[in-house]
């Protein structure tokens, strides 16, 4: 329906059942193929398949791959993506518009020690419960950190120390 028709392109790879191919070509054939890069492909404008072979990664070679590049060195955050320009005055300041002074220096404290937890920047910024609640919930929407689950425990860390 309203997803195929915003698609004018389609591939298909070894699906289980005509059902399923019908649902993605609107034609059966996917089930008859071979798997491993083997697939049907739709170009814009036309009904007529092509049978095509894309290159095969495997999961195990991915698994690999992403091994390879983390030994390669560290990330390097671009914190200027949070920010946005103000279109009244041409300067950039933060996408919530709330940006706390001591936001950056809890976002290198939380990285380097992997403990996310409000008690935890209250005692190290030396700043009150609300304040640090508040820090904590922007590196949440920022994905600093992960979700509270509900406990004291604390949250998880996405970043690597800066």
């Amino acid at each position: 329906g309203l997803i195929k028709a915003n698609f004018p392109t389609r591939i298909s790879f070894q699906v289980a059942s005509k059902i399923d191919s019908r649902t993605i070509l609107d034609r059966s054939g996917s089930e008859n193929l071979l798997g491993m890069g083997d697939m049907l492909f739709m170009p814009p404008g036309t009904s007529a398949l092509q049978r095509v072979h894309g290159a095969f990664v495997s999961e195990d070679e991915v698994h690999r791959i992403v091994a390879h590049l983390k030994e390669q060195g560290t990330p390097d955050y671009d914190l200027g993506i949070l920010a946005h320009e103000d279109e009244d005055s041409g300067r950039f300041q933060e996408a919530d518009n709330e940006h706390d002074d001591l936001y950056d220096q809890a976002v290198r404290i939380i990285a380097e020690t992997r403990n996310a937890s409000i008690s935890f920047l209250q005692r190290k910024l030396k700043i009150g419960y609300n304040r640090s609640a508040r820090i904590i919930e922007m590196m949440e929407e920022n994905g600093i950190v992960g979700p509270s689950d509900g406990t004291s425990r604390p949250r998880e860390v996405f970043i690597d120390p800066i």
